[in-house]
């Protein structure tokens, strides 16, 4: 038995991997668990609109009723925004139990990226990737997303890593799991809500076809897959002292309050929101929408190739 079997793929996208046209899969713990209600459903569509204006179909991927859907339906999208934190965040680890059960569970870059595989779905976009979270060292808090980046053959398009991160850890993990990251017209590895981190990317690409001729070498020699970090908007970012200083501020609450593991992310995240006065989810929100926008033309590319 493979994940193959446990694939609900819904009849646009079948038919557009069958007839080999851009799909751009979309990750949905971002819905279940990164954006209160209604903002989370309005984003969750606006994505999916970007991705067809672009020339390609989207496939939001979520486990629903004991199957990976890929592509869910409109109806799907609302009950997956309406319960919101109480789904289950899905992880590798927690994908037999959670079909098993039946439950609704939003996937993370992990799970999205084993999904899209098993469908044939080469292009992924979210906002910012998981990481070494700080303090990792004591803790051990890693996110599984890199180990997923090793070993499966999908290209994430993201704004960097999430801000919350300790992100030279996270560079150096990916690094010594093979994952070519690749710079969307920068030099500068972006920090989610800010343009630069201070680390660098591994090789710059100028366009969505420059960058799809990596992932489809990198594809055909059997290795893993590929990063491409786009920088958010210049018109939406955040200055990167005042969100260092949120995130240290949400960071002091959670040791506080005893968050730790799959709960800490959703909680920081709540947290910047808080703090910021809700000026992080405008810009997680533009950023979505923008990196949205470079995988369907990445996609587009690696349709034609």
């Amino acid at each position: 038995m493979s994940l193959s079997t446990h694939l609900s793929i819904s009849p646009v996208v079948e038919a557009a991997l069958a007839a080999n046209k851009p799909v751009v899969a979309l990750e949905s713990t971002i819905i279940t668990h990164g954006m209160p209600y209604p903002q989370n459903l309005t984003m969750a569509q606006n994505v999916e609109k970007v991705i067809e204006a672009n020339g390609a179909v989207p496939a939001t991927i979520a486990i629903m009723d004991g199957k990976f859907k890929v592509g869910v339906t409109a109806e799907d999208l609302e009950r997956l925004a309406q319960t919101g934190g109480k789904a289950a965040k899905a992880s590798r680890r927690d994908v037999a139990a959670l079909l098993a059960s039946g439950e609704v569970a939003g996937t993370t870059v992990a799970t999205t990226m084993m999904a899209a595989e098993a469908a044939g779905i080469r292009v992924f976009a979210t906002g910012g990737i998981g990481g070494v979270h700080r303090g990792a060292e004591s803790t051990f808090d890693i996110s599984a997303d890199l180990d997923e980046l090793g070993r499966t053959q999908v290209a994430v398009v993201c704004a960097g890593a999430k801000s919350i991160l300790d992100i030279p850890k996270t560079l150096e993990v990916l690094e010594s799991k093979g994952v070519p990251v690749l710079g969307f017209d920068t030099d500068d590895f972006p920090a989610f809500w800010a343009r630069k981190s201070g680390g660098k990317v591994d090789h710059r690409v100028a366009d969505g076809t420059a960058a799809a001729k990596v992932i489809a070498l990198q594809f055909a020699l059997g290795l893993g897959g590929v990063l491409v970090a786009n920088p958010i908007p210049e018109s939406a970012a955040l200055d990167a002292g005042e969100i260092e200083t949120r995130i240290a501020a949400a960071i002091k609450d959670a040791e506080a309050q005893g968050v730790g593991r799959k709960e800490l992310t959703p909680f920081l995240l709540k947290r910047i929101f808080e703090l910021t006065d809700g000026k992080s989810l405008v810009a997680n929100i533009a950023l979505v929408e923008n990196n949205a926008r470079v995988a369907s033309e990445i996609a587009v590319a690696l349709s034609k190739l």
